[in-house]
């Protein structure tokens, strides 16, 4: 049987100089589960992010993934079954949504270029792209179809977790709608564990199964959407909602 925690902070600390990030900071994510994380600028929710796939190494603690303590672990190896969004893209300019999304497909089918095709076919129809759109280059399309390309792009590894750094914060309201809708209903689909970071408390609750608030490295509240609402646990979380007006 699997183990229902897929990610576990123990006693995790971070500090940037003499800025303290994170003190003590313990989480479990459970497998299959979409947690949005919400704070203060300076938070620490993004260095909570970046801990996940080693682009951050924690000063003290431990940080274990599917089980494995990270850092024994290759971190190349950790990458790859770890997709990775974040809000300007970084697609290849040089490359079409074809080759963008192929990249990492190629590398693992190697000469098998038939299944390269159906699986960048797939990832198309997964994340709502028109066949159409393969052969033009990014420049060429809109905010949102670059964002679901580079949505497209970090699943191609059948990754089992996925990590969203405010992916849609560069995007019109109408389309970060959309785009919501669209993840949602992806992980709905494929049931990727998600880490979704962002800066709007009504996309925290919309989306999370369940919503982690942090202020000054610490958190605040973790709790599905409901509770944060109508039961939240300080001043700063209450704050946060009533400013939005949700309570």
């Amino acid at each position: 049987m699997e183990e229902p925690v897929i990610i576990r902070f123990e006693h995790i600390s971070k500090s940037y100089g003499e800025f303290c990030v994170l003190h003590d900071f313990n989480l479990e994510v459970m497998r299959g589960e979409f947690l949005t994380v919400i704070g203060s600028s300076g938070s620490g929710k993004t260095t909570v992010l970046k801990m996940v796939n080693g682009l951050i190494i924690p000063d003290g603690g431990k940080l274990f993934v599917d089980g494995q303590d990270i850092s024994g672990t290759n971190l190349i190896e950790l990458r790859r079954k770890i997709g990775y969004v974040i809000q300007n893209i970084g697609l290849f300019p040089h490359m079409t949504v074809w080759k963008n999304i192929a990249y990492v497909p190629s590398l693992l089918n190697k000469q098998d270029k038939e299944r390269t095709k159906k699986a960048v076919a797939r990832l198309m129809d997964v994340v709502g792209l028109s066949g159409d759109l393969m052969r033009r280059y990014p420049s060429e399309l809109s905010g949102g179809q670059q964002q679901r390309v580079g949505i497209a792009r970090a699943l191609a590894s059948n990754p089992y977790i996925l990590l969203m750094d405010e992916p849609f914060g560069a995007v019109d309201e109408i389309t970060r709608k959309m785009l919501q809708e669209e993840i949602s209903r992806i992980h709905k689909a494929l049931n990727v564990t998600t880490i979704f970071v962002t800066h709007d408390i009504r996309e925290a609750l919309k989306l999370g199964t369940r919503v982690l608030v942090m202020d000054a490295g610490r958190i605040e509240q973790l709790g599905d959407p409901d509770e944060i609402i109508h039961h939240p646990a300080t001043d700063f979380v209450a704050r946060l909602t009533q400013s939005r007006g949700l309570e």
